[in-house]
């Protein structure tokens, strides 16, 4: 199933927020549409978690607000937000010794009533969620077993097996290699263009960004630089700004892709 970018999935407006005493955002707006793949990027302390707390709920804004699919958030009750939004944190504790699959099926709770078990048609989704991301020959494994990235993937097929129409990925591919990066993102852009899911990652890799993302939202000191397509936002000027780095902005001389390099390599050998 696919669905029309003219479909606004979320909207965040004038957002301030932050934490006791500590202004993070400062009047920051987006809005993502239903099968697109929003970017967000900036240096460390620009907002950018918070901001995702913030679309995700478990943050509540000082002012502005924030529609999914034009309501109001602070009018979808729990369990109706938890099978509309699927959220993936950088760090996912676990306190109990679950298995991998056990992991993946507590995606399927928000759509389980009260004192209800798994039904096949849960299990067979959380099936596909492992095949999805590579997980399938771990299913039984206990979750403390795994490596950094083996867990970020567990957590990802999660978010997957709730069935979400929004993501939201804080840097969805940390402690990820080459190869399973590229495939994080080919799945979430699969399931863009299958089910018109509307995914908000924060990422630090701004080739990553501008390979992927649809649109990027640059943020420095918790405002919005630039929001727009990867080529009108990781410019020279504005990424020279941001970072407070000279950087060269070019082609991939193979693929024409966006790459984004430090301009120079202090003390760098010949």
């Amino acid at each position: 199933m696919t669905t029309s970018r003219e479909t606004v999935a979320m909207r965040a407006s004038a957002i301030h927020a932050g934490y006791p005493g500590v202004p993070v955002l400062h009047g920051v707006s987006i809005e993502v549409a239903a099968g697109e793949m929003l970017a967000i990027v900036g240096p460390n302390g620009a907002g950018k978690s918070t901001l995702l707390k913030v679309l995700g709920g478990s943050i509540k804004p000082d002012s502005g607000a924030v529609e999914l699919f034009g309501r109001q958030l602070d009018s979808i009750d729990r369990r109706e937000f938890a099978r509309t939004v699927a959220s993936v944190g950088q760090e996912n504790a676990v306190a109990f010794r679950f298995t991998v699959l056990e992991i993946v099926l507590m995606g399927r709770a928000p759509h389980l009533g009260a004192f209800r078990f798994e039904s096949p048609h849960d299990l067979a989704i959380a099936s596909a969620a492992l095949e999805r991301f590579d997980l399938r020959d771990l299913s039984a494994r206990h979750v403390q077993e795994l490596s950094g990235g083996e867990r970020k993937r567990v957590f990802l097929a999660r978010a997957l097996a709730q069935e979400p129409k929004i993501a939201l990925l804080d840097e969805p591919t940390a402690f990820l290699d080459l190869k399973h990066v590229a495939e994080i993102f080919a799945r979430f852009r699969e399931l863009c263009i299958e089910r018109g899911m509307a995914v908000v990652a924060t990422l630090h890799d701004l080739n990553a960004a501008a390979l992927y993302a649809d649109r990027v939202l640059l943020l420095a000191d918790g405002a919005a630089v630039a929001c727009g397509t990867p080529t009108e936002v990781l410019t020279e000027e504005n990424l020279r700004r941001v970072y407070e780095t000279d950087v060269y902005v070019g082609r991939n001389p193979s693929t024409g892709a966006l790459i984004v390099l430090p301009a120079a390599i202090p003390n760098a050998r010949a």
